[in-house]
């Protein structure tokens, strides 16, 4: 059900893992051990002497992300400098799914044909995921988008390796930090959707701290000399203001080019700042907007996706873009 923000109400779902998703249930060590044997070496047993992957290890977590694209995804070539980024599978895959869902939901039951759909990616990282599994799963063609020359370099070369991904990604590189559609998107240009998850702290020490506390959560030990190895360089970890101020900056952008694309999506980590986003969606008057929680592990996260078209204006795309 899609909400009005006049009516100041969110649209909550049951929180789980998409019936979509290909690890809602437990990792198949032994199948990805077979299909990525370096991951062997990262086993270790848990309290309850069964295998698990030792995921205070940045190498381990990389190995096992490996190993279930190979599997699941049928992505070969997936690698990247070791100080970016290695995102979660399960929960990245999730996001993707849900915001399938939306489309079902805005095209009457139906999900829109794959060479109808184009989706922005904000900051698409070393790692190139969020069009991997857009790719994989649904054929979306992707633009994206990064500040990083590197990491759309790195993106560049998983996509040229991989021939299931040809093709389908437009990458372009944000010259203008305080920026995000003005200078990637062309005048005019249409999208159906976009997806982002931002960056989490407001500095390099709190991003340290956060991964310091990650890796004792994990380990259940201290340890006084960290690295962003475990969890992303500066660029993917940091802005100046934090996640608020980085989502500000999306919103007030989006209204800008409020015709131009259907569905703005981003990720939340911090349920502290929904309070200010909800605010600041209404002030820049969008029409629909949904709350879609994310729970992976003992993480609990959420998308927010507003649009600013009227029921018209809505109706009129359908026909126009997905027709």
């Amino acid at each position: 059900m899609v909400v009005s923000m006049r009516k100041e109400k969110i649209t909550q779902r049951k929180v789980k893992l998409h019936d979509r998703n290909k690890n809602r249930d437990k990792y198949d060590l032994k199948v990805l051990k077979k299909v990525l044997p370096r991951l062997n070496k990262y086993i270790i047993l848990n309290k309850l002497g069964e295998e698990s992957v030792n995921f205070s290890d940045s190498l381990a977590v990389r190995a096992l992300n490996k190993a279930i694209l190979l599997h699941y995804y049928g992505i070969y070539f997936w690698e990247f400098p070791k100080q970016n980024l290695c995102p979660p599978i399960p929960g990245r895959a999730d996001y993707i799914h849900h915001i399938a869902d939306l489309l079902i939901q805005s095209n009457q039951g139906q999900l829109p044909s794959a060479d109808k759909i184009t989706c922005l990616d904000i900051g698409v990282g070393a790692s190139c995921i969020f069009p991997i599994i857009g790719i994989t799963e649904y054929g979306w063609s992707f633009i994206a988008s990064d500040i990083d020359p590197k990491s759309i370099s790195s993106a560049q070369l998983i996509v040229q390796s991989n021939d299931s991904l040809k093709g389908l990604v437009d990458f372009r590189l944000q010259k203008n930090r305080e920026a995000i559609f003005k200078g990637v998107l062309k005048p005019d240009e249409k999208i159906d959707l976009v997806v982002c998850n931002p960056p989490f702290h407001s500095s390099e020490d709190q991003a340290r701290m956060g991964t310091q506390r990650k890796v004792k959560n994990l380990s259940g030990k201290k340890q006084d000399l960290l690295t962003f190895n475990f969890s992303g360089n500066s660029n993917e970890l940091v802005f100046k203001g934090g996640e608020y101020t980085f989502i500000k900056n999306i919103i007030l952008g989006s209204k800008k080019i409020s015709r131009d694309c259907y569905w703005f999506t981003v990720l939340i980590s911090k349920k502290s700042n929904l309070s200010g986003i909800y605010t600041l969606l209404k002030k820049n008057e969008a029409i629909q907007v949904q709350t879609i929680p994310l729970e992976t592990g003992n993480k609990s996260s959420r998308i927010i996706a507003w649009s600013f078209l009227t029921l018209e204006q809505a109706s009129l795309w359908k026909i126009k873009y997905w027709g």
